[in-house]
């Protein structure tokens, strides 16, 4: 099964919509007492008739306009069993192929937070969850075990209070609270993405401008004074997608739910068309989506353990994961100039038109550590005992991967050590161990060859290499020369790619670049 994300780009680009409609029943009438000892078991068979009698009324009528649904658990819980029972019900209601994101901003750690994760992901099957992010990452890793499931942390929320304390400005840095949160959220895995306030501009603005790939849930829509076209437009992604406008109450409380939540549609369409310049051509047409048919609801099956790795790609990839991970590393490069496009001179004294420049990686933590992911990514099914850092550009990139993954980090010593100890070798081995050698990229392999030399002739074994960039195909003659194997990332090539969705380059310019390449330079 795809990862979340992916399945959420494609539903939002087939039924040309980023609408999510909030499942909150605010029932009509309420008895005077909620208190389960004053309420007969009628009485609240009722109550649970009546949420699931409004529900299904409002999926009926805002299917064709909605890429997903919101059920706030809040009020469901507030039922007790018959409101779980309530939502258990809702949930069957809306076909399979439509996301469900549980609105909870659960939080907390250890075997609380993996029953949570139990409740959400296995007893009500929700497609994606709402989290809060103060107790840190280990109150969301029991949530990143299920590999096909989204999570949403909040980031920036639409309530008026929320700025007393989300836009706590760092005294050094001077960076915002919610800025310095998002930053730190998103390192923690590409099943995540931000709950973003679709009622602050300018808070959209800034989260986007810092994270250009990530997927936003924008409530504050509506009710609470947010513009669903000027959400759109400030917090949309290149594609014109990233983007979920939460509406609840404006659409629920509407004499007509689903001309409510076409409007809302068209409005976010509209906000798509005027940043983009061509419409919202992406999938069906608007007529297409209107006119089709709710289909009945494909059952939701409940699993009873934790949800099985992702299928694997041709690649030995999980698929969806993956290419959302390679795809914020390449716009990372980009976004942190280690990959710049001009004209610049090289060591050989030519001109090139672009140039690469990995050190700068160091400067941002939150990308070092995504970068390390990648390196873990591509070496997870390799044997070694010891990661071997080439120095000295890669020696960070090591230092991160040993952290990441617990393995043991040594470097060679190039040029040799000749006072001191004398080592040839920094950190500590076995002879016979066999060791990974990492770097940042490949262009010709002496610099490699000459590392694994050095460790091999103090009896370690190494036998892969694993790169972030590949350049040219004489690096990996070389390798295969000294019988190492070569694992890059990713090719050169990717990152014109990505330059040109980025818009840093045009068509010409990249056919420019790829000429140079297989030029051999």
């Amino acid at each position: 099964m795809a990862d979340f994300f992916s399945r959420l780009d494609e539903v939002c680009s087939v039924k040309n919509t980023l609408l999510c409609v909030g499942l909150d029943p605010r029932l009509a009438s309420r008895p005077q007492s909620v208190r389960r000892t004053t309420m007969d078991h009628g009485t609240y068979d009722s109550i649970r008739q009546a949420i699931v009698s409004a529900n299904r009324r409002l999926i009926e009528r805002t299917l064709p306009f909605a890429a997903a649904y919101k059920p706030n658990m809040a009020f469901y819980e507030a039922w007790g069993s018959h409101g779980f029972s309530a939502l258990e019900e809702t949930i069957r209601l809306i076909p399979s192929d439509v996301p469900i994101i549980l609105d909870a901003k659960r939080n907390d750690i250890g075997p609380t937070a993996s029953a949570y994760a139990q409740s959400t992901f296995e007893y009500f099957d929700a497609d994606a969850v709402t989290l809060s992010p103060y107790m840190g990452k280990d109150a969301i890793d029991p949530f990143l075990d299920y590999k096909d499931k989204g999570i949403f942390v909040v980031c920036r929320t639409s309530n008026p209070a929320a700025g007393k304390l989300q836009d706590i400005v760092d005294q050094e840095s001077g960076e915002l609270l919610y800025l310095r949160v998002a930053r730190e959220i998103v390192s923690w895995s590409p099943q995540i993405g931000l709950v973003v306030a679709g009622n602050d501009v300018e808070a959209l603005r800034q989260v986007r401008r810092a994270h250009p790939d990530v997927w936003f849930l924008s409530p504050g829509i509506g009710a609470q004074g947010g513009s669903a076209t000027q959400a759109v437009q400030t917090g949309r992604r290149a594609d014109g997608l990233g983007v979920l406008v939460v509406v609840g109450r404006s659409v629920a409380d509407a004499d007509d739910p689903g001309e409510a939540a076409r409007a809302f549609r068209d409005q976010i369409n509209e906000g798509r068309r005027e940043v983009t310049g061509r419409g919202v051509e992406l999938g069906k047409t608007s007529h297409q989506a209107e006119t089709a048919q709710p289909t009945p609801a494909a059952p939701r099956v409940a699993v009873s353990s934790p949800a099985p790795e992702t299928p694997r790609d041709d690649f030995g990839e999980p698929g969806g994961a993956a290419a959302r991970q390679k795809k914020m590393v390449l716009h990372g490069l980009v976004r942190t100039g280690c990959f710049r496009v001009g004209d610049f001179v090289l060591k050989s004294g030519i001109h090139s038109p672009f140039y690469i420049d990995l050190r700068r990686t160091v400067s941002d933590p939150v990308f070092l550590k995504l970068v390390a992911q990648a390196y873990v990514e591509i070496s997870r099914d390799l044997d070694f005992s010891r990661i071997a850092g080439i120095p000295v550009a890669a020696l960070p990139f090591a230092t991160a991967v040993s952290l990441e993954t617990g393995v043991p980090m040594i470097y060679p010593r190039i040029p040799l050590k000749e006072h001191g100890t004398g080592n040839r070798i920094e950190g500590e081995f076995q002879p016979g161990e066999r060791v990974l050698l990492l770097d940042d990229l490949i262009t010709t392999g002496l610099s490699k060859v000459e590392a694994a030399e050095i460790l091999r002739a103090e009896g370690l074994e190494v036998v892969d290499l694993v790169v972030l960039l590949e350049r040219s195909r004489t690096g990996r003659s070389d390798m295969e020369s000294a019988g190492i194997r070569l694992h890059a990332y990713a090719h050169i090539s990717e990152l014109f790619a990505t330059c040109r969705e980025m818009g840093v380059i045009d068509q010409a310019q990249e056919l420019l670049m790829r000429q140079f390449i297989e030029s051999g330079n």
